[in-house]
């Protein structure tokens, strides 16, 4: 039997089973390497609340706000025509 036939058909068989091995680890472990930002932990290292606070404008802020909006637009109506 020739030995370097022999090597090369054990090599063969060794890439295959290391390719082999390769895939089952992958499957263990969850699979190949993500890219990118990794995911976040159950508290990110930090305090989340459960919402961001929603803020609040009074009717009285709301109408300031909207005599404004009314003066800014009269006033391009103006400029305009």
């Amino acid at each position: 039997m020739d030995v370097n036939k022999l090597l090369g058909d054990l090599r063969g068989q060794r890439d295959l089973l290391l390719q082999a091995i390769v895939a089952l680890e992958r499957l263990g472990s969850g699979g190949a390497k993500r890219r990118g930002r990794p995911p976040k932990s159950a508290n990110g290292g930090f305090m989340e609340s459960a919402a961001p606070k929603k803020r609040v404008i009074s009717a009285e802020a709301r109408k300031r706000m909207a005599e404004a909006q009314k003066k800014r637009w009269a006033a391009i109506r103006k400029a305009n025509g």
